[in-house]
C-alpha cells in the first residue's frame, strides 16, 4: 500500500483502527527517549495520544528525537489497545515526517504568570487546560441554541449598531457611523421585543459590549449574550423559563464533557445537584438576609477560616521553596517551580479577598434598601445555595426604564436576577417589560431618554401591547460557573477587558 493510499485518521477514531496502518497529523506537546526508543506526546485538536518510536525505524528515529514542543508532523504507525494510556490506545509508528521542527517555543513547560500568558493567548489556547474549556464552551453554546430551536422560538438576529442606550449611557462604546454618533449594542432586547410581538416566541444570539470601567474577575467589554423574549409572558414565566434553560445547559454539559471537567478539576457533585425548582427570594427579603445577625456571624466565622487558611498555604509555600532548593533534578525542579508559581498565585488571590472581608461584612451589615447588589452582596448570597437563586422585585431606581413597574409595590420592579451558587453571582437578568404607554414614557423621562431614536419603540405600547418578557445570559460568566473558574479572561477565545485588545 503507498503512503497515499494509507488513511488519515484522528485521534479519537484511533480504537477503530487497532492493528491496521493508519497517518496521523497534529502538533508534539512532549517528547523524551530512552535508549533505542523515543516517545512523542501528539495532540490534534480532537485529543492526545503517545507515540512510540524505534531506533530500528532509522533516520526517523533520529527526527523523532529531536523534535521541539509543537512541532508540526505527519505520522504513520499502527495503533495498539493499551488500558494505560488516557486515550485507550498507543501507536508505534514506522515514519515521522516533519512538516515544522519548532525550536524556543514561548510557553514552555515551566509556570508563566498571567499577563505573559494572556499576550500569548493565541498560543496559549494550545493547552490541554484551554481547549478543555473551549470545549465546555461550544458545548454550552450548542445547548443554548438547541433549547430555544427545539422549544418553537424563532432567532433574530439584532444590530450590532445602535442609535440609542438600553442599558445605562455610562457604558457605550461610541461610533462613527458616517459622520453620526451611534454606539455597539449593549443588548438586542429593545428590537427583539419588535420581533416577539410578530412571532411570538424570539431569540438573538451574539456579541454585545459594555465600556465598564471595570477590572473584576466577572467583566469583559466584549461578551456573548442569548436574550430570549416572549409575548404574553409575565413574571412568573421568565423565573421558570430561566430554571429550565439553565438546567437543560447544565446537563449537557455533565453529558458531554466529563472528561474536559475532569482535566479542570470541576467538582461535578456541584453541577449534579442543578435541579428543578430553584429557590427565590426577593430582593428585600436579600437585603434583610444581609443585615441579619446570622449571617454577621457566618462571615465573620468565614473571614476566621479564610486567614487560617491563607497561613496554612504560605507554610506549605515555604515547605515548597525548601524542597526546590534541595533538588537536582532538571524536571523535578521545574515541576515545583510550576506548583511554587501556582500556589504563589493562589496566595496572592486569597490576600487580596481576605483584606477585603472586613469591609464586605461591615458593607452587607449596613447594606441600605434602594441599592442595587453588587459582585460582593450576589457572592454572600450565592454561598447560601447550591442551586441558582433567583432574586426578584428590585427597586425601580437601580434597575433599567424598560422595566415594568410592580403594581403591589411601585417602588420595585417585576425583575428577577438569577444568581449562580459557589459565589459566582449574577448570570441572568431579566423582566416582565413595562408595556403601558403613559408608564413607559414617564420611566423614559426619569432616565432622561426619549427623543426620535425611540419612536419605534415606543409604538410597541401603541399598536397591539400585549404582556411580555424575557432575559438575558452571559455565555462567559455561565462558561466561568460552569467549569469552576476564577477568572472570566479564560472563557472567551480571545478576551477584551480593560486595557487588553492584543491579541
Amino acid at each position: 500500500m503507498s503512503s497515499t493510499e494509507i488513511p488519515f485518521v484522528t485521534i479519537t477514531e484511533l480504537k477503530d483502527h487497532v492493528g491496521k496502518t493508519i497517518r496521523l497529523r497534529g502538533w508534539v506537546t512532549g517528547s523524551r527517549s530512552s535508549g533505542g526508543i523515543a516517545f512523542l506526546q501528539l495532540r490534534d485538536g480532537t485529543g492526545t495520544v503517545q507515540c512510540i518510536v524505534e531506533k530500528t525505524i532509522g533516520e526517523d528515529f533520529e527526527t523523532a528525537s529531536h523534535l521541539g514542543q509543537e512541532s508540526s508532523v505527519e505520522l504513520t504507525g499502527t495503533p495498539r489497545a493499551d488500558e494505560r494510556a488516557p486515550s485507550g490506545v498507543e501507536v508505534d509508528l514506522s515514519a515521522v515526517h516533519v512538516t515544522q521542527n519548532v525550536a524556543d517555543y514561548p510557553i514552555s513547560r515551566k509556570a508563566h504568570g498571567t499577563d505573559f500568558l494572556m499576550r500569548h493567548r493565541h498560543l496559549w489556547l494550545r493547552s490541554p487546560r484551554q481547549r478543555a474549556i473551549m470545549l465546555v464552551r461550544a458545548t454550552i453554546i450548542k445547548a443554548v441554541r438547541q433549547f430555544f430551536d427545539d422549544d418553537g422560538y424563532t432567532l433574530i438576529d439584532t444590530p450590532i449598531l445602535s442609535p440609542g442606550a438600553a442599558e445605562g449611557a455610562g457604558t457605550l462604546f461610541h461610533v462613527d457611523y458616517f459622520g453620526e454618533q451611534v454606539h455597539l449594542a449593549q443588548t438586542g432586547q429593545l428590537y427583539l421585543e419588535a420581533a416577539a410581538l410578530a412571532l411570538g416566541k424570539v431569540y438573538c444570539f451574539g456579541p454585545t459590549f459594555r465600556a465598564e470601567k471595570s477590572k473584576t474577575r466577572r467583566h469583559l467589554t466584549e461578551f456573548w449574550m442569548v436574550e430570549p423574549e416572549v409575548a404574553f409572558f409575565e413574571l412568573p414565566d421568565v423565573e421558570h423559563l430561566a430554571e429550565r434553560f439553565l438546567v437543560h445547559i447544565v446537563e449537557a454539559v455533565l453529558t458531554t464533557n466529563r472528561a474536559e471537567l475532569e482535566i479542570l478539576g470541576r467538582d461535578v457533585s456541584k453541577l449534579e445537584a442543578i435541579q428543578l425548582p430553584f429557590p427565590r427570594i426577593t430582593y428585600s427579603a436579600a437585603v434583610d438576609r444581609l443585615r441579619s445577625d446570622e449571617m454577621h456571624e457566618k462571615l465573620l466565622a468565614l473571614l476566621a477560616s479564610e486567614t487560617k487558611r491563607l497561613a496554612d498555604m504560605k507554610a506549605q509555600h515555604k515547605q515548597l521553596e525548601s524542597q526546590e532548593s534541595q533538588v537536582t533534578k532538571a524536571w523535578k525542579k521545574e515541576k515545583l517551580g510550576r506548583e511554587l508559581r501556582e500556589l504563589g498565585d493562589d496566595i496572592k488571590r486569597l490576600e487580596v479577598e481576605v483584606g477585603n472581608l472586613p469591609a464586605h461584612i461591615e458593607d452587607a451589615r449596613n447594606f441600605e434598601w434602594g441599592k442595587d447588589l453588587g459582585g460582593d452582596e450576589e457572592t454572600i448570597l450565592s454561598k447560601e445555595y447550591d442551586r441558582p437563586l433567583i432574586v426578584t422585585e428590585y427597586p425601580k431606581e437601580a434597575k433599567a426604564f424598560y422595566m415594568k413597574v410592580n403594581p403591589d409595590d411601585p417602588r420595585t420592579v417585576l425583575n428577577l436576577d438569577v444568581l449562580a451558587p459557589e459565589g459566582y453571582g449574577e448570570i441572568i437578568g431579566g423582566s416582565q417589560r413595562e408595556d403601558d404607554f403613559d408608564t413607559l414614557v414617564e420611566r423614559m423621562g426619569e432616565y432622561d431618554l426619549g427623543g426620535e431614536e425611540y419612536e419605534w419603540y415606543l409604538d410597541l405600547r401603541r399598536y397591539g401591547t400585549v404582556p411580555h418578557g424575557g432575559f438575558g445570559l452571559g455565555i462567559e460568566r455561565t462558561v466561568a460557573w460552569v467549569c469552576g473558574l476564577k477568572h472570566i479572561r479564560e472563557t472567551s477565545p480571545f478576551p477584551r477587558l480593560l486595557g487588553r485588545i492584543y491579541p
